[in-house]
């Protein structure tokens, strides 16, 4: 298992490093710049600001420049907008937020997602089945931009049990409704994914095996279904985490909670580079990790991976 860890690494390291430098060279490439996007500045100003933040050396040398401080120091630099705030403290202070409920929506979609797939599985062609098949299709069909101004409205307007938008250091109340929004979609996946590799699963010879046996229908499950069922899951949960921290802006945007996805778009729209090149950097390196995770746990449920 060390070796196979080791191989991951040795592949996520370099993978990264091409991310950085892609990004580096795109965003460089765009035309504009982030002194030219309201109004001329006289050039003699211009070169002055291109000097202090470096970008009036040549492209390969800021890339080295970048990369070293980020290896060296892990600093992103400064804000090319924000004059008094660096990308370290912008991200410091939008991330938690976006990790705090970007992980609750990931664990209430696992959680349902994964029981309604199993009681469809187990309980299929019945009642059982026929609801948590509606209610996957029905999250399935409302993503977070349309599910988070229905939110708003119910909750907020017309019955006013939450409050529509804010923070407030991460109280349950301001929790509830993003992490709905976030997290219907996804679950329904999950759902869907899980009923359809447990109805495989539960085909199978040894399961047939456990059954003859005459091993309890919930010790058959919980011991000898789920685990090879879990695998398809499994493949899908990575991406589907970093999708949800990236797919924060529609939440941060409607609900104002001040996350990391709401710098993200104001930085793409004033042109700050810095900003959008931390960003994409985090989001990048958390797409690594956790399929490397996703990889790891893969490997650990069917050891034939490793080889």
């Amino acid at each position: 298992m060390l070796v196979y860890i080791l191989k991951r690494l040795a592949i996520a390291v370099p993978t990264l490093l091409i991310l950085i430098i892609a990004s580096f060279l795109l965003m460089h490439a765009a035309p504009g710049g982030p002194f030219t996007a309201e109004r001329e500045l006289p050039p003699q100003v211009l070169a002055n600001l291109n000097a202090k933040y470096g970008l009036d050396q040549p492209l390969w040398r800021q890339i080295v420049s970048y990369l070293w401080g980020i290896i060296a120091h892990f600093d992103f630099g400064p804000s090319f907008i924000y004059k008094d705030r660096t990308v370290n403290q912008i991200i410091a202070q939008g991330f938690p937020v976006t990790i705090t409920y970007g992980s609750i929506s990931f664990l209430v979609a696992v959680v349902v997602g994964v029981a309604l797939g199993v009681t469809a599985a187990v309980k299929q062609n019945t009642w059982l089945d026929y609801i948590a098949v509606g209610i996957s299709i029905g999250a399935q069909v409302l993503p977070n931009f349309v599910m988070a101004p229905i939110l708003v409205l119910v909750f907020t307007l017309w019955l006013g049990w939450l409050p529509g938008g804010g923070w407030q250091g991460g109280q349950w109340q301001y929790l509830i409704m993003p992490v709905i929004a976030l997290s219907t979609s996804f679950m329904a996946s999950i759902a869907r994914i899980t009923r359809s590799s447990m109805l495989e699963v539960l085909t199978s010879n040894h399961i047939r095996t456990a059954k003859a046996k005459g091993l309890p229908m919930r010790r058959v499950i919980a011991r000898h279904a789920l685990k090879p069922a879990m695998l398809p899951v499994i493949s899908y949960l990575g991406p589907a985490f970093v999708t949800m921290i990236t797919g924060s802006v529609i939440v941060d945007i409607y609900f104002s909670t001040g996350g990391i996805g709401k710098a993200f778009v104001d930085s793409a729209l004033n042109r700050d580079y810095a900003v959008m090149m931390g960003v994409t950097i985090l989001m990048g390196t958390l797409t690594i990790l956790f399929n490397l995770v996703v990889d790891v746990l893969y490997a650990w449920i069917d050891p034939k991976i490793r080889y």
